[in-house]
């Protein structure tokens, strides 16, 4: 039977009440458990007089070394037993072990590279110069001590002229510098605090929020999500801890209410960003000490864009306060402590060996504070703009393209960025009144579906830089089913932009040189895989969660890394990169934009039980597409490939041939499974069927219930499924059904 050691730093059992619940998950689990202190251990005789709990009371027994020690104690309060606690180690695995303080952690975390990006900028205060240097760029700081808990001690100051709004709890005071530099002065006195921008998640109610993600080992030594939730602060406050009045709520209906249609996504991009977190978290422990932990509780926001920000990484952390998950907490614990005692191995210390670089590196002149000024005209009623002003169309690739220049220009800038999927005549109208003088750029979407449609968007707010991502067959069924009328339409935003500016190009595709560029007058940059290009990628792998790949930038070869599967996708980081190239970034802030906050339902990853591997591509769909996720299904599968493929619209005459053409394509992409769905998409299978695909691995539905019944069937261990439709197929519900059938 497995002996589980429970250390801790207090004498008596009874003051843990933790203790509890491990003891008695221990005995439900087949495991003997006991409870002691450091000072009780004797290693001659390889005992330790610890503590049993036996019919509700605790009794003091005389145990053999354990086989594992779950560490439950403070790592301050154990170091007066340091020598003894390395002895231990020595002989017997630990469960865990300390990650340091927030400071700490957060230095790992930067050091690493991985993860920097969602590191809010922290500086150690060492006096009040230091303080008011930083709060003077910042304005609004976050004020708090280096290894604080439970929200004691946090303060919110914000700088208005000569004065000082600090904020403690609800309390709120006005403070002069010299008032201010006394707070400072006795707080210091106490400990250090540390100091970082205040980034504020807020309720649609204006109530201040964050999240806590819990993740532990389990009975395997995975990772598992034990739980997520909010955790809101009373009104007036602005911390949700629990210790200070905060209060949780239920993850999924709290992301409904806030986030609507993008709940689902939010929730797997947090579940998704806490076990990615722990498990570098946990490689980067046993490079530099051959360490293991096993549990952490991370605390972050969402900004407005909705981007994560970490606000701290705990240690142990306490279970969650509310949704009865204590037990689940122990239950793992104790599961991870058993597969640790039985699966153990010598652990031995690796750190990796430096690299030697050879390359030159070329230093960048730094951009400008303020991007180029260029007067555009908008709507009568409205100012001119001194700003870049860019739009983007295309058949395929807007919307990321977008969220890739987005993402760039706002590491420096303030940038107006038309929401998700917001690219009609009507969302340009009232983008025009929401722009103001604050804003530094401007990025949008221009949509169109029929000839005119993007005169019309350049008569309310015209464009000085545009790209045209590329030309395809999206509602060409509305253009006669003739490409080249495609390409006119598109050309209306080279007639009408500012025809001095700067207009982006794909000098990949072919279709793109049915453009009118003839009579533009301004500056054309191309981007390419291919074929030579002003901005060319090559080198291109798929990584385990996007694509890396390298490209001449500013005289010097650059690595660069985008979070979303696909080659087509670098296209779209491409035209980002010229924009902002061409607007004065340094490659370091290029290369740091382009971890984006990626678009909903565009090929995301969700990682289900078994190791089953669901692709969600649901919002657009045509052949162009279509091709592009059947490479991407093709690339990051290891088993069986199975393609569920939705009606595609406004294809007009044109359908019958490109869904054959689809059929051979799915069969020479080594497809195993085809299943569609709606009006008319068996001829896909058809197709498929003729090029030598065994009919029995193709289906077709037009009923969604009979769809799902099927893939209860099916799908199994190991499987990489792809889900690909527009979103008026709401294909999207079977990405839904996948996740909560196959649920990790």
């Amino acid at each position: 039977m497995t002996i589980i050691g429970m250390l801790h730093h207090r004498l008596d059992p009874k003051t843990v009440i933790k203790s509890y619940a491990y003891a008695a998950v221990a005995k439900a689990e087949g495991v003997e458990f006991f409870y002691f202190t450091p000072k009780k251990v004797n290693f001659d005789n390889r005992t330790i007089n610890g503590q049993v709990l036996e019919d509700g009371q605790w009794h003091e027994r005389v145990m053999p070394f354990p086989d594992v020690i779950y560490n439950a104690g403070s790592p301050e309060k154990l170091a007066v037993s340091k020598k003894i606690i390395e002895r231990l180690k020595k002989e017997i695995p630990f469960t865990t072990h300390s990650i340091g303080n927030k400071w700490n952690v957060m230095e790992r975390l930067k050091e690493a590279k991985e993860f920097d990006q969602y590191i809010i900028q922290t500086e150690i205060v060492k006096n009040t110069d230091v303080f008011h240097s930083y709060i003077a760029h910042h304005k609004k700081i976050v004020f708090k001590p280096i290894d604080g808990r439970k929200g004691k001690g946090i303060y919110f100051i914000i700088k208005i002229g000569d004065h000082f709004e600090v904020r403690q709890n609800s309390e709120n005071r006005m403070y002069s510098k010299q008032q201010l530099n006394a707070l400072i002065h006795e707080l210091l006195t106490t400990g250090t605090f540390i100091m970082q921008p205040y980034i504020q998640s807020k309720m649609k109610s204006g109530q201040v929020y964050d999240f806590r993600l819990h993740v532990q080992k389990n009975g395997e030594g995975k990772w598992v999500v034990t739980t997520v939730y909010p955790r809101i602060a009373p009104h007036g406050s602005i911390i949700p801890n629990i210790n200070n009045g905060g209060y949780t709520n239920y993850l999924d209906p709290f992301l409904e209410q806030e986030f609507q249609e993008e709940a689902f996504n939010i929730r797997r991009m947090l579940e998704h960003f806490s076990l990615s977190l722990a498990r570098h978290l946990d490689d980067i422990q046993m490079t530099k000490f051959g360490e293991v932990i096993d549990e952490i509780g991370i605390d972050v926001g969402l900004d407005a864009q909705q981007k994560i920000w970490i606000y701290e990484v705990n240690w142990r952390p306490g279970c969650p306060p509310a949704f009865y998950l204590e037990l689940d907490v122990v239950i793992h614990s104790i599961r991870y402590a058993k597969y640790l005692a039985e699966n153990q191995q010598p652990i031995k210390k690796s750190k990796p060996k430096p690299t030697v670089s050879n390359t030159k590196t070329v230093v960048p002149k730094p951009a400008d504070s303020k991007p180029k000024q260029v007067e555009v005209k908008a709507t009568s009623n409205h100012a001119k703009f001194d700003k870049p002003i860019i739009a983007i169309t295309g058949s395929a690739g807007k919307t990321t393209s977008k969220a890739f220049l987005g993402s760039i220009l706002s590491k420096k800038w303030n940038v107006f960025e038309s929401k998700d999927y917001w690219n009609t005549t009507e969302h340009t109208k009232k983008h025009a009144e929401e722009i103001n003088d604050s804003h530094q750029a401007v990025v949008l979407e221009y949509g169109m579906a029929y000839p005119g449609i993007i005169t019309n968007h350049c008569s309310i707010i015209q464009p000085n830089i545009s790209i045209v991502t590329n030309i395809g067959l999206a509602h060409v069924g509305n253009f006669d089913g003739d490409v080249r009328k495609v390409a006119k339409a598109k050309s209306e935003l080279i007639q009408g932009m500012d025809q001095q500016g700067l207009l982006i190009l794909n000098k990949d595709d072919d279709n793109s040189n049915y453009l009118l560029t003839d009579q533009f007058k301004g500056k054309i940059l191309t981007t390419g895989i291919h074929t030579e290009a002003d901005y060319r990628a090559y080198d291109i792998q798929y990584k385990e969660s996007g694509m890396a790949f390298k490209m001449e930038l500013q005289g010097q070869e650059i690595q660069l890394f985008i979070p979303i599967l696909g080659e087509h996708h670098v296209y779209n980081a491409l035209n980002a990169v010229a924009v902002a190239d061409y607007l004065g970034f340094t490659p370091q802030e290029i290369k740091a934009g382009l971890h984006f906050k990626k678009p909903p339902r565009r090929l995301t990853v969700y990682n289900c039980r078994d190791y089953i591997t669901v692709i969600d591509d649901t919002v657009h769909s045509h052949p162009q597409g279509v091709r592009a996720a059947l490479n991407v299904l093709t690339n990051v599968s290891n088993k069986r490939r199975v393609a569920i493929i939705g009606q595609m619209r406004e294809l007009g005459d044109l359908r019958e041939e490109e869904y054959r053409k689809l059929g051979e394509f799915i069969v020479e992409q080594g497809i195993d499974l085809l299943i569609t769905y709606g009006f008319r998409t068996e001829e896909i299978g058809t197709a498929a069927m003729a090029k030598g695909m065994d009919s029995n691995k193709i289906y077709h539905f037009t009923n969604k219930d009979q769809l799902h019944a099927l893939l209860e069937k099916i799908i199994e261990p190991h499987d990489t499924i792809l889900v690909k439709g527009a979103s008026k197929t709401n294909m999207f519900e079977t990405v839904k059904f996948l996740d909560q059938t196959f649920k990790a």
